[in-house]
């Protein structure tokens, strides 16, 4: 942009209207509408409950969008029902004051239209029961879980300390198939580390980290019968194989 001296150079010589004022109006108005509006956006923050939130509220003028981030105004924005959007408050640049001016015009009825949902909600809870049924406990219900893992938990350790003795390594795994899953006890030392079923993505009966669903366990607990019988097979096919060893 060239400056005063320049263009006086070229024989221009005309004013040029400040702005400035009508800026600082501009700001001034903005503000005040920022302090006000984000009374009604910490208002429906409470009301929705969320971190995250907005409100369409209709005027003779249009629409008014709240949106809210933590309580805080995020925008407020006034769509006409003839003309450009404008955002009255929002977090990237002052509005046009072409577009605020009809914006503030119509801002007393979007005011009257949130008083008027909030109105509406009222009573909206009369009525409602907070007597409820007492929930059921699931104590005997864990309890056998817990009995048949611990049968099993059981049984696993007899099974990773013999592997243990056997493969003399410190971790190892024995695996079997059983009814088309895949079975795999880890180790580590002799103690049970994990007894999933199904692969890399399966269930883990046993673990460090929890329990499974009395469910699962239902699904899976005749099963381990059967991959006990695979170790059980395991170690009679060692035995008829050392049969075979002369020293």
């Amino acid at each position: 942009m060239s400056s005063p001296s320049e263009t006086a150079g070229l024989g221009i010589d005309l004013d040029v209207s400040d702005v400035e004022a009508v800026a600082d109006q501009r700001d001034e108005l903005v503000a005040a509408v920022r302090d006000h509006a984000g009374g009604i956006a910490y208002l429906l923050a409470k009301l929705q409950g969320g971190d995250y939130g907005r409100k369409a509220l209709s005027t003779a003028g249009g629409e008014w969008t709240v949106k809210h981030e933590a309580g805080e105004l995020e925008f407020l924005l006034f769509s006409p029902k003839s003309g450009s959007d404008t955002y009255v408050v929002s977090t990237k640049q002052p509005p046009d004051p072409s577009g605020l001016s009809p914006a503030l015009a119509d801002y007393p009825n979007m005011v009257t239209a949130w008083n008027a949902y909030v109105d509406s909600l009222s009573g909206v809870l009369d009525g409602v029961s907070a007597e409820f049924p007492d929930p059921a406990s699931t104590d005997g219900v864990v309890a056998e879980r817990d009995r048949v893992l611990d049968s099993i938990r059981e049984t696993c350790g007899v099974v990773a300390g013999e592997v243990y003795r056997y493969e003399g390594d410190d971790y190892g795994t024995f695996t079997a198939r059983v009814d088309g899953d895949r079975w795999e006890l880890k180790w580590e030392e002799g103690a049970v580390s994990y007894l999933r079923v199904g692969g890399s993505g399966g269930l883990y009966l046993l673990s460090q980290y929890g329990a499974p669903s009395a469910v699962d366990v239902r699904e899976y607990a005749e099963s381990f019968a059967g991959f006990v019988e695979a170790y059980n097979e395991f170690v009679e096919g060692l035995e008829s194989d050392l049969e075979t060893v002369s020293v």
